[in-house]
């Protein structure tokens, strides 16, 4: 198919909810494609206090909120989809793909993400949480916030949520749909509303 502006606005649109497809690009794709990334970078490293790996996407959909003191930092190689939204402070390793409509919002003591996670479509992860005092308004409760730690190697299924104060040790897994509520042990499966155990992958290390 020619390169002609039209498919290049087509294709800009489908990197942006596959951005997997990104790291595939023949060269004469990458010849626009490149520069049209480093644009939206630099813009983004302008506006929001981030920091930005080497060979990383982000689509022009995503929101990514960055005020001083709530930074976002990306590592190597990771990319981000569109209609994304991520409220720093939030850390991302290297190799990690956050897919579209994923939210995530670090709260005041932040999330940070493992190398190599895999964050499904419309997964949300909230590292803050409300008081449930009875004599006051919930928009008038306390906020805390013990921050959300994944750890590397891990998948979380489409729609899976997963609360504050929750680690998700190396290698763990959540099915979709699940919300998360407690410490996830390495290498095991867990599913359902409050997840539970129901598996464990193979640890051949």
């Amino acid at each position: 198919m020619p390169d002609s502006a039209d498919y290049q606005a087509q294709h800009k649109h489908r990197l942006s909810y596959m951005p997997w497809l990104y790291y595939r690009l023949k060269p004469r794709h990458l010849a626009w494609a490149t520069p049209w990334q480093h644009e939206i970078q630099a813009q983004l490293r302008a506006l929001e206090t981030v920091e930005i790996g080497k060979n990383v996407f982000i689509a022009p959909e995503a929101r990514l909120f960055a005020e001083p003191g709530r930074p976002i930092v990306i590592g190597d190689n990771s990319y981000i989809a569109a209609d994304t939204v991520l409220h720093g402070p939030v850390t991302l390793g290297q190799h990690v793909s956050i897919n579209h409509h994923a939210s995530l919002d670090g709260g005041r003591a932040g999330i940070v993400i493992g190398d190599h996670c895999r964050i499904a479509a419309y997964c949300s992860l909230y590292a803050f949480n409300h008081g449930l005092a009875p004599d006051r308004l919930i928009r008038d409760q306390a906020v805390s916030s013990r921050g959300i730690c994944i750890q590397s190697d891990v998948w979380l299924g489409s729609h899976t949520g997963v609360v504050d104060g929750v680690t998700m040790a190396e290698g763990a897994v959540a099915g979709m749909h699940s919300v998360v509520t407690r410490d996830v042990d390495a290498y095991q499966i867990v599913a359902g509303n409050p997840a539970r155990a129901i598996g464990q992958r193979q640890n051949n290390k």
